[in-house]
């Protein structure tokens, strides 16, 4: 049976002509209903799952952005610093979202937003960071050939990087303390 509304209305309009001469409660119309609701459904769904992965995406853009032509399988000082420069990446603005407010006024909601996307990190840097594995080289050249997209990220390798020092393996979707 098809599913998708496209192809139901294509069925339909074949066998009966006008899709608009269909009775309120009958088969077709049920048919069409269900398609129409499927078809939003997913659409719903798929645009949750890809605003849940734009955190990642834009991380990966990040560490896309800054890495130099000419880069080397780095050291894990070298990949802290970077995580470091990826969490303070919004201090200037908080500062002078900060600097225009006038005394006693509460923050506004995109201070709020960027003081709390900081903290998340910070603390996500303290058990794990997780983040490419750009002590190798075939990751760093991976990442150089990356298109941006989601699908694109399933070919390198990711770790996770704590404040301490520790490095561990991690798994590509990042599920948890993976």
């Amino acid at each position: 049976m098809p599913k998708t509304l496209q192809k139901v209305h294509k069925h339909i309009a074949k066998k009966r002509g006008a899709v608009e001469a269909l009775h309120e409660f009958s088969r077709d119309a049920r048919r069409l209903r269900r398609a129409t609701a499927r078809d939003d459904r997913v659409a719903r769904v798929s645009a949750n799952m890809s605003r849940g992965r734009q955190t990642y995406v834009d991380r990966i853009a990040y560490f896309y952005e800054t890495l130099p032509e000419d880069a080397t399988p780095m050291s894990e000082d070298e990949m802290k610093d970077i995580v470091v420069r990826y969490i303070n990446r919004s201090v200037p603005e908080i500062e002078q979202l900060q600097s225009e407010r006038r005394k006693g006024r509460p923050p506004s909601k995109r201070e709020e937003a960027l003081l709390q996307r900081t903290d998340v990190e910070n603390k996500e840097f303290k058990t794990g960071f997780w983040m490419p594995d750009l002590s190798q080289e075939a990751v760093i050249k991976s990442l150089r050939a990356w298109n941006g997209d989601w699908s694109g990220l399933s070919t390198m390798n990711f770790i996770r990087i704590t404040k301490d020092g520790g490095k561990q393996p991690s798994v590509f979707p990042p599920k948890g303390m993976s």
